[in-house]
């Protein structure tokens, strides 16, 4: 049984089936929210061009995101022609890359995209997917409190204190878009009633330290900051180093201070945001997915007005985001690979891309395109700004076993802050199960 009789409604099905003769170029994309609005909308105009001739119009496919890329990999590994194109994310294209063709991209990709958010798409040299909806890190943080600190002489003199206390140095508060990751730790400590009986806030920042693979995410800008990798340029394993204990044991220094919610163990995106928006937490590091849950009057009434945010903490490597995207590429049985293939190049112009992102999509511009939708889509400036010059894929990040990696790193890594093993045990087995995984 095909992946397309399996995972559509007879309703569905029979739609797909009417249009077939006006239709011959199958898109399976990502269902549901902002991503499926702009392919929409950016299908639509791919189909109304003069050019396009009828037997290349693109019809566009969507289920349930339940078990979605399980079922993408089976059917792929079936030999499934049920679709042409089909959806990528940078954390799996290792597990699709034997059931797809490399594609080549237009003209004008590096300028719409830039070279980092086109890295998002490749595996082993070779361009997989057009990049179309990004996901990375901002630190947001409230600037009223950041602004009575900053201009108080007994906040600092109480800041240096503390620092010099759970950091070893007397520190000066400083602007968040100048923090270091200590700057960060000792901003957190002060802002934390645990540690300050005069904050503000109870806490200064929310840890998202749940057994999750996506806080791992979260998490490894930390230690990228201070030189972290999965493996060296020999393919060597380079997780048990200073970079990664650096980054593990400031987690768990903060969480052990209190600068963190108790529970944060048990915490992932959702409980951040309800954490954040409560008023009692001074800044947090969280996907820019969050935005406008932090800043919308509606979903954060109390703190909304007073929320920024600019990129991660900086360290002694430089300033860091992980980014991962959303893509489209081409299935190796596809029926009608040359309509795919101009369908998938046109999608990497500037036209597609300022479509795309005008009708909701967040892909990641920079130049020229950045610049024609920063009236009417702001978010997305900081967006490709900060993704082409922090941006960064660890090595192996993009291979068949990356999700896996992510959920070893999980359970390690949150069995150290949770005490429940050492740092040196946690960074061994961790170690250890990433030499399978890369293999």
């Amino acid at each position: 049984m095909t992946f397309r009789k399996k995972m559509l409604t007879a309703t569905a099905l029979s739609a797909l089936m009417a249009t077939t003769a006006q239709a011959e170029v199958t898109v399976l994309g990502w269902p549901g929210g902002p991503e499926e609005e702009a392919l929409r909308a950016v299908t639509e105009i791919y189909n109304a061009k003069d050019d396009v001739a009828e037997e290349n119009k693109v019809e566009l496919l969507f289920f349930s995101r339940d078990g979605f890329f399980d079922k993408l990999q089976a059917d792929l590994a079936a030999g499934s022609d049920a679709f042409d194109v089909n959806l990528l994310a940078t954390y799996s294209i290792g597990r699709y890359a034997p059931y797809m063709e490399p594609i080549t991209l237009s003209g004008e990709a590096e300028g719409v995209f830039g070279d980092t958010v086109l890295s998002t798409m490749q595996f082993e040299g070779a361009q997989y997917g057009v990049p179309t909806d990004l996901s990375m890190h901002f630190l947001f943080f409230r600037s009223d409190l950041m602004e009575e600190l900053m201009g108080d002489e007994d906040a600092k003199a109480t800041y240096a204190a503390i620092s010099e206390e759970y950091l070893g140095t007397a520190m000066e508060p400083v602007a968040p878009d100048a923090m270091t990751w200590e700057d960060f730790a000792a901003t957190a400590l002060y802002f934390s009633r645990s540690v300050n009986p005069d904050s503000p806030t109870r806490y200064g920042t929310v840890l998202q330290m749940k057994n999750l693979l996506f806080n791992m995410m979260v998490f490894q800008s930390l230690p990228r900051a201070y030189g972290a990798d999965w493996m060296d340029a020999d393919g060597n394993i380079t997780v048990d180093s200073e970079a990664y204990r650096t980054g593990l044991e400031m987690y768990k220094m903060l969480y052990d201070a209190g600068a963190t919610p108790t529970d944060s163990l048990s915490y992932e995106f959702p409980e951040a945001n309800a954490a954040f928006t409560s008023g009692q937490v001074a800044m947090m590091v969280q996907w820019n997915g969050a935005s406008g849950a932090l800043t919308g009057a509606e979903s954060a009434p109390m703190t909304a007005d007073v929320t920024d945010s600019v990129a991660p903490p900086t360290g002694p490597k430089g300033r860091f985001t992980h980014i991962h995207g959303l893509g489209l590429g081409l299935n190796k049985n596809a029926q009608n690979p040359d309509g795919a293939k101009a369908f998938l190049e046109w999608l990497s112009t500037e036209e597609a891309a300022v479509a795309y992102a005008t009708a909701g999509g967040a892909p990641g511009l920079t130049g020229t395109a950045i610049e024609a939708v920063a009236e009417a889509r702001p978010d997305l400036v900081p967006l490709g700004e900060f993704a082409s010059n922090y941006g960064y894929v660890m090595n192996g990040a993009t291979g068949a076993n990356a999700l896996s990696i992510y959920e070893l790193q999980a359970q390690e890594f949150t069995g150290y802050w949770g005490d429940t093993q050492s740092l040196d045990e946690a960074l061994s087995a961790a170690e250890a199960g990433m030499a399978d995984l890369l293999k």
